[in-house]
């Protein structure tokens, strides 16, 4: 459900407000480079883990130079409840 707010007699939708940015990654979490990106390497080669999460949404990882972007990871693997791993 959209919310508008009128605004000169014209219904305008509500724009989201700048604060604090929801980002797709967080400190300390574990990220697997796609495979295209880095060939012929084994998934633990490719994962580094986050060092900061910066304002535009890119992160910096450990012992990796460089802002590296959501796009060039591959999906996380959710845990489902119930699931053993252990």
């Amino acid at each position: 459900m959209r919310v508008f707010k009128r605004q000169g007699g014209v219904a305008q939708p509500e724009r989201k407000k700048r604060g604090a940015v929801q980002s797709w990654a967080t400190t300390g979490m574990r990220l697997t480079f796609r495979a295209e990106l880095m060939p012929g390497r084994e998934p633990l080669e490719r994962t580094f883990t986050v060092a900061s999460v910066q304002a535009n949404g890119r992160v910096e990882l450990i012992g990796l130079a460089g802002q590296h972007a959501e796009r060039e990871f591959e999906a996380p693997r959710r845990r489902h409840e119930g699931a053993s791993y252990g």
